[in-house]
């Protein structure tokens, strides 16, 4: 049991964004008791437990307004023409899903080309939600100092290092003390959730199950706004979680069915047309997304007629004048002559209607089934549907046909269980105690030269005369390796290179292979430097150090020893430059 007396989750999303929090007493007497905070939707007044991942940045890159309040003044200034002086992010999240240049001072660009720095961006955003969340905690009467409060902050499963240490940096920037913070995955979080549900709430369709006990094995698909997350989970003696396959999954969430209805749309009236109004026509574009955010929901799988979409008619009228596309009105465009266009309402065919989500849900189909064709999941029984895109009717329609003879959950609040779940993990840290590595995770070194077997190139004269290899990788973990919790599986052991040196610094490197002979192969990838402190020097030459890395927590960790005093010397990684 954690001895905070508050935890406050964050879920940063790709599409909405909110956050949880409960005291260490409601834990202990109704673990599920946790609140949630309560948005105004827009000018419609319409409740919502998240908001819209949108943040808006005055003329001078000042925070001004995050969510709904973004989006609404954003299309006031557009209203008013006064907007291009503004800086407005939307669904930024994903630019960390598969970049690999982690460098602080990258940055993010507006829809109209202006460029600000992702950290600043990210952070504005996690201290509008900390504050956010520490004033309705007040407003409900919860007391606390600061040094009471367990932050959590939810990231993919399928991050990589670099990605969750910069999430970490931006909440450090937003004020969050580090010794206080806690990342924690986003399905195991929906996991933790699920399995603290009463048996007759943990279905959507109301059948009672008995799931859940000792040894049971099931999947968690968290169906997010960008990524689709996957862990398959066993459960253990006293309810801890162990993991049996290595979190996986990719970039299919509901946003790229938004991505097939822009690519509609294009197909339509013209992609030059279309660039143009989204860049000019700032409040109808805003409008469009919106209205087909509510309409993808209600997107049914048997029905046979037509989905009318509200599209602005401003729209319609650059169509007409365009020289790119086809006749909106009469629906000539080749590829899709079915659909019509009359006035601002744009009648899709059902079933083009569904072919939108057909890319997105083929990819997810496809990569459920080459998991369960592994023999580490054989057993696992049920498909545990989390995350806001899990709510898609079709999407739940076409897992259930794929795995039949899978139990098939969708739990209640399906699009609030990673948050209540991260809650819950932050009273309880180490309900996950086993994990199982994604990759290979080493350092890049200079080893004895192998005759017959390395590379000529990499043969290098060393110290004493020998051959020397360099590039290799030195592995501390493989991929799919199961790890329990706080496990360093290999220790070794490093030299200063000279007398003088205050500190080695090691290139860390991951792979997707099981065993690479050399950093330099192409499944290999450096996420950055290993920085160890040795600032006595009065031995010179003669002095090591002993690195362990740390696995089976979601974030990695390192110890280092001195080998002489055997005192632990400070050791960090550095993944963001």
């Amino acid at each position: 049991m954690s001895g905070y007396p508050f935890v406050a989750a964050i879920d940063f999303g790709t599409t909405n964004s909110g956050y949880a929090f409960s005291t260490k007493h409601d834990y202990e007497t109704s673990p599920l008791k946790i609140s949630a905070a309560s948005w105004v939707a827009g000018s419609a007044r319409l409740q919502s437990q998240k908001t819209p991942t949108c943040v808006l940045f005055d003329e001078n890159k000042k925070f001004h307004s995050f969510g709904y309040e973004a989006e609404d003044k954003y299309s006031d200034l557009a209203l008013d023409e006064e907007h291009e002086e503004w800086y407005y992010f939307r669904r930024f999240k994903m630019e960390l899903y598969s970049r690999s240049d982690f460098s602080s001072s990258f940055e993010l660009k507006t829809q109209d080309g202006k460029s600000m720095k992702a950290m600043d961006v990210f952070s504005a955003c996690i201290e509008f939600l900390k504050d956010h969340l520490l004033k309705t905690a007040e407003k409900q009467g919860v007391t606390f100092d600061k040094g009471d409060i367990r932050w959590i902050l939810t990231v993919p499963a399928i991050w990589t290092e670099p990605g969750k240490q910069f999430m970490r940096k931006a909440a450090e920037q937003a004020g969050i003390s580090p010794t206080h913070l806690k990342l924690v995955l986003e399905p195991e979080a929906a996991a933790i959730y699920c399995t603290n549900l009463p048996i007759d709430k943990i279905c959507a369709d109301g059948e009672n199950m008995t799931v859940f006990q000792k040894g049971t094995k099931y999947m968690v698909l968290d169906a997010g706004g960008g990524t689709i997350d996957i862990t398959v989970q066993e459960v253990q003696s006293g309810g801890v979680l162990k993991e049996l396959y290595k979190a996986n999954g990719g970039d299919w969430g509901g946003t790229s069915v938004d991505q097939q209805f822009e690519e509609l749309l294009q197909d339509i009236v013209g992609k030059d047309l279309f660039q143009d109004f989204k860049q000019n026509e700032i409040l109808d574009a805003l409008n469009l997304y919106r209205n087909f955010e509510m309409k993808k929901r209600t997107i049914q799988q048997e029905t046979d007629g037509s989905v009318t979409i509200t599209v602005p008619p401003v729209l319609q009228k650059l169509s007409k004048t365009g020289k790119k596309g086809g006749d909106p009105n009469t629906g000539s465009n080749k590829k899709h002559g079915n659909v019509s266009w009359v006035r601002d309402k744009l009648q899709i065919p059902d079933k083009l209607a569904r072919d939108l989500f057909s890319k997105s849900i083929d990819a997810i189909i496809s990569h459920v089934k080459n998991i369960f064709s592994k023999p580490e999941v054989k057993g696992t029984s049920i498909i545990l549907m989390v995350g806001g895109y899990s709510e898609c009717e079709l999407l739940q329609h076409a897992i259930k046909t794929a795995f039949s003879d899978k139990k098939i959950i969708v739990p209640y609040e399906a699009g609030l269980s990673i948050l209540k779940g991260a809650v819950i993990n932050g009273h309880v840290p180490n309900i996950i105690t086993t994990r199982v590595c994604r990759f290979t995770y080493g350092v890049a070194c200079n080893r004895t030269f192998r005759e017959g077997k390395d590379k000529e190139e990499y043969r290098v004269k060393g110290a004493k005369g020998d051959s020397r290899c360099v590039n290799g990788f030195k592995v501390y973990a493989c991929t799919e390796t199961s790890v329990e919790l706080g496990t360093a599986v290999n220790k070794y052991a490093f030299h200063v290179s000279s007398p003088h040196e205050t500190g080695i610094d090691l290139p860390v490197y991951a792979s997707e292979e099981p065993d690479p002979d050399y950093v330099t192969n192409e499944k290999c990838q450096k996420l950055g430097m290993l920085r160890i402190e040795m600032p006595d020097i009065s031995k010179g030459i003669h002095r090591s150090v002993e690195v362990e890395m740390i696995f089976g927590g979601t974030e990695l960790e390192v110890r280092a020893v001195d080998s002489s005093t055997k005192k632990i010397t400070q050791a960090s990684f550095n993944f963001v430059g």
